[in-house]
């Protein structure tokens, strides 16, 4: 194969674009795979802990939880495609292709099945409380092996080659040289938009790279309004750590500064209620009395998550005292807009993973369902890409790469997106606080714009990304006047009320 024309350029190297890899290698098709990251913690598959959801031979149960946690906005055909693909996608590439060894259950049982905030049903494959890392590691070893797949590390895509309503591949830096790479068909897996906030579970590098190179290609999104905060992330030192919702499913219960437990004043679920429930509450209660911890008293939390109390112990956590924690910007359930097969609107370019919106998640996504949407919707896409001509009359040469921005002023604009989206495009919003927000976005774009020449380093294309995905977010937000899942709109001053429901 040439690595310079591959049937299927994957961009992005977490379980969604290895899958897609995966699903084309299969086909016969020759792939790349290229991905900024240098080392597997730069994908945010590595970071998951709670675990993967299958649907247990009972697909319309775990169907039936999917839609009632995103409120009923899901697409059920979507729902659909998943559920029912999920125990045999889980069994062909995780069990059988990567030999990953799941915790196994008491009594000689195969696995330990775990359950999570809003399932109905023990139902969450898991390692410890660091699944992600134990799917991810040996998913690169293997294709890293595998003779139809090239994995071109430390290599950024900073745009699409579009033409005429049909992508032909993507502008790709690496080692101070843009250079074209033409490719039959192009998949976007590159991740979420956890640089735009403050505090986030996500990787530092993501920066929503493949939906504002979409976006800027003409491509749809939707749903970009349905941001997810997790409501038990702990910050020590300033470098925060998600605590895994399985560690609530295990008993953990959430106290306020004065020891008082909250949640089941708030809903019938209590510490199990949907994630933006739960995730309100903490930091209400955080608000009013200044703290929020997690009490892991109930249980062994050391024999029961060994990985997470190593992890506490080098924050220098106790957590026989309680783990301290606050919401953080989890994942966003919308994105590129596409279809059960990964097609998005432009021909010849796909998206899998949490850059895509697939429908199933609506406005809230269920616990452990995003590891399952990767594997599945990669897998359909990359069966689906192959088959696209080559594209002709090709133009662009390599350049070399131009001076990055000053790591001031990068640092600079960073906050200023942080401190944006944190204020007004958050766990709760209003509608004065989303103008003002689209006003201070465009003016920051506008400045950041002659960082993300043609011939500008990726990190200036990062920024211009970061730039484009907080506009998507906050102007999404605005036009979309009804709180639902994750989109809560308030009254200023708000006591807690939404405008609409």
């Amino acid at each position: 194969m040439s690595p310079s024309s591959p049937d299927v350029l994957v961009l992005g190297s977490g379980i969604a674009g290895l899958s897609a890899a995966l699903g084309a290698a299969r086909e016969g098709a020759s792939v790349t795979v290229a991905t900024k990251s240098t080392r597997p913690e730069g994908a945010s598959t590595w970071w998951a802990q709670g675990g993967i959801a299958v649907a247990r031979q009972n697909p319309e149960q775990f169907q039936r939880d999917i839609e009632t946690a995103s409120s009923d906005t899901s697409d059920p055909a979507a729902v659909e495609v998943l559920t029912q693909q999920a125990d045999a996608a889980v069994r062909d590439v995780l069990i059988e292709t990567l030999n990953v060894n799941f915790d196994a259950g008491g009594d000689g049982a195969p696995y330990d099945y775990g359950r999570e905030a809003a399932h109905s049903a023990d139902r969450i494959l898991h390692v410890d409380a660091s699944t992600g890392k134990h799917i991810h590691e040996p998913f690169l070893a293997y294709l890293a092996e595998h003779p139809r797949v090239r994995i071109a590390d430390g290599t950024a895509a900073v745009g699409l080659l579009a033409k005429e309503g049909r992508v032909r591949g993507a502008r790709l830096a690496s080692n101070g040289t843009l250079a074209p790479v033409y490719a039959g068909a192009t998949v976007l897996a590159t991740g979420g938009i956890g640089a735009l906030y403050g505090h986030s579970t996500n990787p530092a590098g993501a920066t929503g790279d493949g939906i504002a190179m979409a976006a800027r290609a003409g491509a749809d999104t939707a749903d970009m309004e349905f941001v997810q905060f997790h409501p038990t992330v702990c910050i020590a030192d300033g470098d925060p750590f998600l605590v895994s919702e399985a560690v609530r499913g295990e008993g953990a219960v959430l106290r306020d500064a004065q020891g008082e437990r909250f949640m089941p004043a708030v809903h019938a679920d209590a510490e199990l209620a949907p994630r933006d429930v739960v995730a309100r509450a903490v930091e209400r209660a955080h608000e009013r009395t200044g703290q929020v911890v997690l009490d892991v008293s109930s249980f062994d939390f050391e024999a029961t998550f060994p990985d997470l109390q190593a992890l506490c112990e080098s924050h220098g956590v106790d957590p026989s005292t309680g783990i301290p924690v606050v919401p953080a910007e989890h994942f966003l359930c919308g994105g590129i807009d596409v279809d059960t097969r990964g097609r998005s609107s432009l021909e010849g370019l796909y998206a899998v993973g949490e850059c895509a919106r697939t429908g199933v998640h609506g406005a809230n996504r269920l616990a452990s369902t995003s590891l399952l949407e990767g594997l599945v919707w990669g897998l359909r896409a990359g069966a689906a890409a192959p088959g696209h001509e080559q594209p002709a009359g090709r133009s662009e040469e390599a350049v070399q790469t131009g001076d990055p921005p000053a790591p001031d002023t990068l640092q600079s604009a960073y906050d200023r997106i942080q401190a944006i989206m944190d204020e007004h495009v958050g766990l709760r919003r209003t509608p004065e606080g989303l103008a003002r927000a689209q006003d201070a976005l465009r003016t920051l774009a506008a400045e950041v714009e002659p960082h993300a020449a043609p011939d500008a380093p990726p990190v200036g294309h990062e920024l211009q990304s970061a730039c484009t995905v907080a506009l998507l977010v906050a102007e999404a937000a605005a036009q979309n006047e009804v709180s639902v899942g994750c989109h809560y709109v308030t009254d200023p001053g708000d006591a807690g009320q939404p405008v609409a429901a």
